[in-house]
C-alpha cells in the first residue's frame, strides 16, 4: 500500500515538474514563497496592531501615506529592475561582462537621481496631500517623514534586479524575513507604549531601511564577486550600440508603471480622496486580506521572468508553452481555495483580524477576491510579454484599461462607495491581464508553427 502511495507521488511529482525550467522556477520560487509565507504571516498579526493602534480612519490615513509615497517615487522611477534582468542576464550569457556591469551601474544612477527627485516632490506636494486625501489638517509633517522612504531605497529595485539575474533569492529571503522581524517587534512596542501614528511610521521606516540596506550591500558584493573589484569602472560608451534599444525598454517599462499608478497602484489615493479616510481604512482593510491569496503566486513572476528569457533566447518556444501552462496550474491549486475561504469565512476573518469596526471591508473583499484570483491564475502575463520583447504592448492595453477606469471614476466616483471601486479594480484587472493573455498565447502559437 504505502508502495502504491508513493509511486503514485512520484508520477504526479514528475508530471507537474518534468522539466528542469520548471524545477528551477520552483526551486528559485521556493526562496521567496518560504520568505514570502513568513512575512506574511508577521505582517499579518502587525497589521492586526496597527489596527487598534490607528483605529478606521487612522488606518486610511497611513494607507494615503504610503500610497502617496509609492506614487510619487514610482513616477520618476523606470521599472528599473525589470531592464537589469532583461539586460544584464543577456550581457552575462553572451560573456560580455563589461556591458552588464556597465547596465547595472547605470541602472544605479537612475535610480538613485529618480528617488532624490520623488523626494523634492514629496516636499513639494505635502501641502495638497494633507488637502485633498486627509480628513484631517496639519498632517504635512507624517507625509514628508514617510516619503523618506524613497531615500532609504536609493538603488534597491536596481540590486533587487542584480540578484535575480544570480539566484540570490536565498539571500533576498533571509533579508526580507529580518525586516519583517523587525517591524513587527517595533510595532508591539507602539502597541503597548501608547504610541501613535508617529510611532507606527517610524517602525515601518526603521524595517524598509533593513531592507534596503541588505540588499543593496549583498547587490554591490555579488557584483564585485562576478566581475572583479573594479566593475564599477566599465565605461558606459561599451552600451553605445544597444543605447536605442535599452532606452526603449525603459521608458516603455516607465510609462506602463506610470498607467499602473494611475489605474491600480493609487488606489488608496482616489477612495480617500473620493469618500474619506473612514472609507479608504475599510478598503485597505479588504487589500490587506488580499495579501493572504497572493502569498505564493507573488513571488513567481520573478522567478518565471529570467526562465522565460533563457528560453526565449535559445529560441525554446516549446520550454515556454509548457512553463505558462503549468505555472497556471501550480496557482490554480494554491488560488482556488483560499478563494473560497475569503468568500465563506470573510467577516469572521476581518472581525478576528481588525476588530468589528472594520467589518464592512467585506463586501469590496468579495469582489476584490475574485478579480485577483483571475490575476493570479495568469500572473505571468506581463513577464511573459516582457520575455518576447514586447514591453509596450502591455503599455498600450493598460492605457486603455486606465481611460475607462479613471472615466469611470470620474463621472460616478463619488457615488461608488468601497465596493464600487473594488469592482472598478477586479474589472481593470480582468480586461487587462485578459488581453495581455491572449497576446501571449498567439505569440507562443506563431512561433511553434513557424518551423512548419
Amino acid at each position: 500500500m504505502f508502495k502504491t502511495a508513493f509511486e503514485r507521488l512520484q508520477q504526479l511529482y514528475l508530471r507537474v515538474f518534468d522539466t528542469e525550467f520548471i524545477r528551477r522556477i520552483v526551486r528559485n520560487s521556493s526562496y521567496l514563497v518560504s520568505a514570502t509565507v513568513v512575512v506574511a504571516a508577521i505582517g499579518f498579526f502587525q497589521a492586526s496592531f496597527q489596527f487598534r493602534v490607528l483605529g478606521v480612519a487612522g488606518v486610511g490615513l497611513f494607507g494615503v501615506l504610503a500610497t502617496f509615497t509609492n506614487v510619487l517615487n514610482r513616477l520618476t522611477a523606470f521599472r528599473i529592475d525589470e531592464m537589469v534582468v532583461r539586460y544584464v542576464r543577456l550581457y552575462t550569457q553572451r560573456g560580455q561582462h563589461d556591458k552588464a556591469a556597465a547596465t547595472y551601474k547605470m541602472a544605479a544612477l537612475l535610480e538613485s537621481l529618480g528617488a532624490i527627485a520623488a523626494f523634492l516632490l514629496i516636499l513639494w506636494l505635502a501641502p495638497l496631500g494633507v488637502e485633498i486625501f486627509s480628513d484631517q489638517s496639519g498632517t504635512e509633517q507624517w507625509f514628508i517623514l514617510y516619503g523618506t522612504l524613497v531615500l532609504i531605497n536609493l538603488f534597491y529595485d536596481s540590486s533587487d534586479g542584480l540578484l535575480q539575474v544570480f539566484d540570490r533569492f536565498d539571500a533576498k529571503s533571509v533579508i526580507d524575513v529580518s525586516q519583517s522581524v523587525l517591524r513587527f517587534g517595533l510595532t508591539v512596542l507602539v502597541f503597548y507604549t501608547g504610541g501613535g501614528l508617529r510611532e507606527i511610521i517610524l517602525a515601518e521606516l526603521a524595517g524598509r531601511m533593513l531592507r534596503a540596506g541588505g540588499i543593496m550591500t549583498m547587490a554591490l558584493y555579488t557584483a564585485r564577486q562576478r566581475w572583479g573589484r573594479g566593475w564599477w569602472r566599465a565605461p558606459f560608451s561599451v552600451l553605445q550600440e544597444d543605447r536605442r534599444s535599452l532606452l526603449t525598454f525603459a521608458f516603455s517599462t516607465n510609462a506602463s508603471a506610470t498607467i499602473s499608478l494611475i489605474a491600480k497602484d493609487s488606489e488608496g489615493l482616489w477612495v480617500n480622496g473620493f469618500l474619506g479616510n473612514v472609507a479608504g481604512g475599510l478598503y485597505s482593510t479588504a487589500l490587506g486580506l488580499i495579501g493572504l491569496l497572493q502569498i505564493p503566486i507573488s513571488p513567481l513572476p520573478s522567478t518565471t521572468y529570467p526562465e522565460l528569457s533563457r528560453a526565449v533566447a535559445d529560441n525554446d518556444w516549446s520550454s515556454v508553452r509548457h512553463v505558462l501552462k503549468r505555472g497556471s496550474q501550480l496557482a490554480s491549486v494554491y488560488s482556488f481555495p483560499v478563494m473560497l475561504i475569503l468568500l465563506v469565512f470573510g467577516r469572521q476573518i476581518i472581525t478576528l483580524w481588525a476588530g468589528p469596526d472594520f467589518v464592512d471591508a467585506y463586501a469590496p473583499l468579495v469582489i476584490l477576491v475574485l478579480g485577483y484570483t483571475f490575476v493570479n491564475i495568469l500572473y505571468w502575463n506581463r513577464a511573459a510579454l516582457l520575455a518576447f520583447n514586447r514591453p509596450v504592448y502591455p503599455t498600450i492595453i493598460n492605457f486603455i484599461g486606465m481611460l475607462l477606469k479613471v472615466g469611470a471614476i470620474l463621472l460616478i466616483g463619488g457615488s461608488l462607495g468601497a465596493t464600487g471601486f473594488a469592482a472598478l479594480l477586479a474589472g481593470y484587472y480582468v480586461f487587462t491581464v485578459g488581453l495581455a493573455a491572449l497576446r501571449v498565447r498567439r505569440d507562443v502559437r506563431e512561433h511553434l508553427a513557424a518551423p512548419a
